[in-house]
């Protein structure tokens, strides 16, 4: 595996415009009537799905800042660092906006499993239809 690279992380605007200022970048989101967006978090590697989180303006501002990803618990309430006490971290390589920039997501490299209960992602229980 590859050392972390230092580089930081951007969010683009809605309308693909780079945007390089953490607040800007933030400023440029719709966060929802309780002030969160949805975070899909992949893996840059092999583009798997690896865990859906909530970040509010707050929490994308520490993930951008830090390279590490940060989460609003909305059971919890209070902040959480992916990693901060199972060791499985997350790099952040890249977070980007969709298109209505109401929604992120969060391209990183994981260390050990993404999911609290020993998966490598939350997505692992496949619904029946075989579709």
């Amino acid at each position: 595996m590859s050392e972390p690279t230092t580089r930081e992380p951007t969010v683009p605007s809605p309308d693909s415009s780079p945007t390089t200022s953490i607040d800007d970048a933030v400023a440029g989101l719709k966060f929802d009537a309780a002030g969160l967006v949805p975070a899909v978090v992949q893996d840059e590697g092999d583009g798997a799905v690896l865990m859906v989180a909530w970040m509010d303006a707050e929490a994308v501002r520490r993930t951008l800042a830090s390279g590490r990803t940060w989460f609003w618990s909305r059971s919890r309430r209070r902040y959480w660092q992916k990693g901060e006490t199972s060791g499985h971290v997350q790099h952040v390589r890249s977070v980007t906006a969709d298109c209505d920039g109401d929604s992120l997501l969060v391209r990183v490299e994981q260390v050990g499993p993404a999911c609290h209960t020993g998966t490598r992602s939350c997505f692992s229980h496949p619904l029946g239809g075989g579709a």
